[in-house]
């Protein structure tokens, strides 16, 4: 089956609140062998995105938007325990603060990246949604994290960030901590990582694991950092099969 249809089959039975048709689609394919970190990736991800853009163009009811994402988180919570379970992954010495917007979605894709970047051997902290920007801007300055990373799907959330993110460049707190930017808003506005002096930013939260494992391997010394990199964000690649 392709992954396409069975995340059509998982976005109706989530829409619905049918808990044991959603539950029932995950464990197919768990007995089918598919890992949970290709559940995340190429099943969930592309279902979230689903949703979050038929909910931007208001076609779906808020009553089928907030059943989804609050089942949704079930599932994500489940096979994240067990993504982290299973993961043989070394430590990597690198330490992530992660916050993200006020909305139960922002909230839900961070935590698909953050257990992601868990997986891969990060050291993860997340205040989720709803922090005011001064407590995240003086949590940084107290614990001094490798990574700041910001996970924004609502545009409403931006001026917060962007504000954050200048206010830690004017007065020159942590200058060795990275500044990670992910989510919807960042994919639909090409270069608006770039313009509010992110370090690194990705379209799709493997992507993101990838690319900060990659940084951290190849930077000259463990606190550089690259404001003002030219990069662009790299289109996802196609959807693999999920089983």
């Amino acid at each position: 089956m392709s992954a396409q249809v069975l995340s059509e089959r998982l976005f109706e039975a989530l829409i619905e609140g049918d808990r044991t048709r959603a539950r029932n689609v995950i464990d197919e394919q768990c007995t089918k062998g598919v890992s949970p970190e290709l559940l995340l990736t190429d099943l969930y991800w592309p279902t979230y995105e689903l949703i979050e853009k038929l909910h931007r163009e208001d076609q779906i009811s808020e009553l089928a938007y907030n059943l989804s994402t609050r089942l949704f988180r079930v599932l994500v919570d489940q096979t994240s325990r067990d993504l982290i379970a299973q993961s043989d992954a070394q430590p990597l010495n690198r330490t992530v603060l992660a916050s993200c917007g006020t909305t139960e979605s922002s909230e839900l894709g961070a935590q698909m990246a953050i257990d992601l970047l868990e997986a891969a051997g990060f050291s993860v902290r997340f205040t989720g949604g709803g922090v005011p920007m001064d407590e995240v801007r003086q949590n940084v300055q107290d614990t001094r994290p490798d990574v700041l990373l910001m996970f924004c799907s609502n545009a409403a959330d931006l001026p917060d960030i962007r504000v954050l993110i200048d206010t830690l460049h004017e007065i020159g707190a942590c200058p060795h901590t990275q500044i990670v930017v992910g989510g919807g808003v960042f994919n639909r506005a090409e270069g608006l990582a770039e313009e509010i002096g992110a370090d690194l930013w990705a379209a799709h939260p493997l992507e993101l694991v990838d690319m900060m494992i990659d940084d951290s391997e190849t930077r000259a010394t463990p606190d550089q950092r690259t404001v003002g990199r030219t990069r662009k964000p790299v289109s996802p690649a196609p959807m693999r099969q999920a089983a």
